[in-house]
């Protein structure tokens, strides 16, 4: 890995204490998102760790609502298509519908039900891992479709709420993590 690269990526996260509630440490990739450089670097990373991992890869499937920022320039260098797992309610037309417990209560995920055909190849990103419920939930919303999840992959992973250890058989990469 390219660790001038990721060293750009961590300079470029900030931390808010106590947002959005007392006693979390939210970090933040909006200035990752303004400066061009990073998010050059940023797609760059996650290209080459996707092409040095997977021979194919048929779709790379963005988490509302951070990884539609990141998934479309990923999808598009790579030539393959993006697909939208979305909050119950956004999506138009027959839908596959999943609901799964946060920390603070439920919530539900959805993907349109002909987003992928059964045995396509899908990797799914999105900004940050925390306790894993979101994930696991789009892994869930997949298999159902009957696709085959390559990997989920993540800019930020909050290690000491071992969210990746929920995903169980599917294979987890993050850029940077932190306890």
């Amino acid at each position: 890995m390219n660790e001038e690269g990721v060293r750009r990526l961590r300079d470029r996260v900030r931390s808010f204490p106590d947002f959005p509630k007392p006693g979390v440490l939210f970090r933040d990739i909006s200035p990752l998102l303004k400066d061009p450089e990073a998010f050059r670097t940023l797609i760059d990373l996650l290209h080459d760790h996707l092409k040095a991992s997977f021979s194919q890869i048929d779709f790379i499937a963005g988490l509302d609502s951070r990884g539609f920022l990141i998934g479309p320039p990923l999808a598009q260098r790579l030539g393959i298509g993006f697909v939208l797992i979305r909050k119950k309610g956004k999506l138009p037309g027959p839908t596959e519908s999943i609901s799964y417990s946060l920390e603070y209560g439920k919530a539900e995920l959805e993907i349109q039900s002909d987003a992928v055909e059964p045995g396509q190849k899908v990797v799914i990103v999105d900004d940050l891992l925390a306790t894993g419920g979101t994930m696991c939930a789009a892994c869930e919303l997949l298999k159902r479709l009957k696709a085959e999840v390559l990997e989920c992959l993540v800019i930020i992973e909050l290690k000491s709420l071992k969210g990746s250890e929920k995903l169980k058989s599917v294979p987890f990469y993050s850029l940077l993590q932190y306890d």
